[in-house]
């Protein structure tokens, strides 16, 4: 039986270690959002390789991510124990100067001391 780390991030649930996640990349907070993430954690996104551990992600938080900044509405969370799925509307601005509205999808999938051990992003974008 694993035992849980007695800490405010720790006994946060996961829809709201999810919440706090939105929140911190729309601050541009990189050390804080990492931080949600368990140090094997892995992130699959579209157009990029699959990214895993905390160096990796910060590399493409600081380096890769194509949106300079921006604000997630969620629309819908649904979480079933440590999973959590998300809808919602990413508007913002890419590093290139333009602007973006775009729906996307977000799978989590948390550890038993609270931390991301997967994300998954999809994008709406019509391809055909």
């Amino acid at each position: 039986m694993s035992q849980r780390v007695n800490n405010s991030e720790s006994n946060r649930s996961p829809a709201d270690a999810v919440r706090r996640y939105y929140h911190l990349v729309d601050r541009g907070d990189i050390a804080g959002l990492i931080q949600l993430f368990d140090p094997a954690a892995e992130y699959h996104r579209p157009g990029y390789a699959k990214l895993r551990g905390h160096a990796e992600l910060e590399r493409f938080y600081r380096e890769e991510r194509v949106i300079e900044s921006g604000r997630h509405t969620v629309s819908k969370l649904v979480h079933d124990g440590p999973e959590v799925a998300v809808h919602g509307v990413f508007e913002g601005v890419l590093r290139d100067g333009a602007h973006t509205s775009l729906r996307f999808v977000d799978f989590f999938s948390t550890t038993p001391a609270g931390t991301f051990s997967l994300r998954e992003t999809f994008f709406y974008s019509p391809l055909v």
